[in-house]
């Protein structure tokens, strides 16, 4: 199974619209929203079927025992974190705050202080029709790397026999980005014609190489302007980075998008070019091993 994943270095590009233009095209039987700090693919991807959630455990948390703690402060005193706090002279622990690290339960003389595992986050499996693997991270957690893996383990472990599992990554460079990167046949960077969008697809395709994974560029809106469309085409010719598509800025995207349906399931500008840019990045991914997904 090709693990096709779509990045973008920044939000809005519109990387989950083409994440789901290629599952609708690609008829996957498999595939994953890693951008588990605000997954939205399930808002197009509808009729799943039976949701089935669990919990996500992350890092443990300090919790203090009132009843043996003996207020010596010695705990408060060792937090880097500042997440000890005190009220009429009791010592407690703010959650999002604590990092986990375990410094208080280890210095604390009495024993009072003990480190529990913390729900995390949701991970979430649609498995009626096709596998459909994400995950939303609790606020103030700080394992996403750590859930965006276990997402494309849950997807993998469930999945059918098939030969494309398309993963909708997430904005930016950091540690989702990185989880999602590991162990995907490519990258498809979605960029966008503007300053920030340049300067954000240059940050994201050197993450990309960091890990030696075939990484190519589609630019989004390409029409929006022409002249940074011209400086991103111009980047990948001097990296040596193949553009495989661009797609006009369309209306009907956002109006599709609105109503729960991909760019594909309607007749709009936008749709006819992501077909065309599908058949490139197929190309590309199978280049090796014959041509295109039977």
């Amino acid at each position: 199974m090709k693990h096709l994943l779509i990045l973008s270095g920044k939000g809005g590009t519109g990387k989950t619209t083409i994440s789901s233009a290629f599952i609708k095209l690609s008829n996957a039987m498999a595939f994953a929203d890693c951008d588990v700090e605000a997954p939205n693919l399930h808002l197009i991807m509808n009729n799943m079927g039976k949701e089935e959630v669990s919990d996500y455990y992350g890092l443990p948390k300090a919790e203090i025992n009132s009843d043996i703690c003996v207020s010596c402060g010695k705990c408060k005193d060792y937090c880097k974190f500042y997440a000890v706090k005190t009220e009429n002279n009791r010592f407690n622990i703010a959650p999002f705050s604590c990092e986990g690290c375990g410094v208080c339960e280890v210095i604390c003389p009495v024993s009072a202080i003990t480190m529990k595992p913390k729900v995390s986050g949701e991970l979430k499996l649609y498995k009626d029709s096709a596998v459909f693997s994400t995950a939303t991270l609790k606020m103030g957690s700080g394992t996403s790397g750590k859930l965006v893996t276990e997402v494309k383990r849950q997807m993998s472990e469930n999945a059918p026999k098939t030969d494309l599992a398309v993963i909708d990554g997430s904005p930016g460079i950091g540690c989702p980005v990185i989880a999602s990167i590991s162990g995907v046949d490519m990258v498809l960077i979605v960029a966008e014609p503007s300053v920030s969008g340049i300067s954000d697809m240059e940050r994201i395709i050197k993450t990309s190489n960091q890990f030696g994974v075939s990484t190519a560029v589609c630019i989004n809106k390409y029409d929006t302007n022409l002249q940074n469309t011209k400086k991103i085409e111009q980047f990948c010719i001097d990296n040596n980075i193949i553009c495989l598509g661009k797609v006009p800025f369309d209306k009907n995207a956002g109006k599709a998008i609105n109503n729960g349906l991909s760019v594909v399931d309607i007749e709009c500008n936008a749709g006819k070019e992501i077909k065309k840019l599908f058949l490139k990045v197929l190309a590309f991914l199978y280049r090796d091993n014959g041509g295109l997904i039977k």
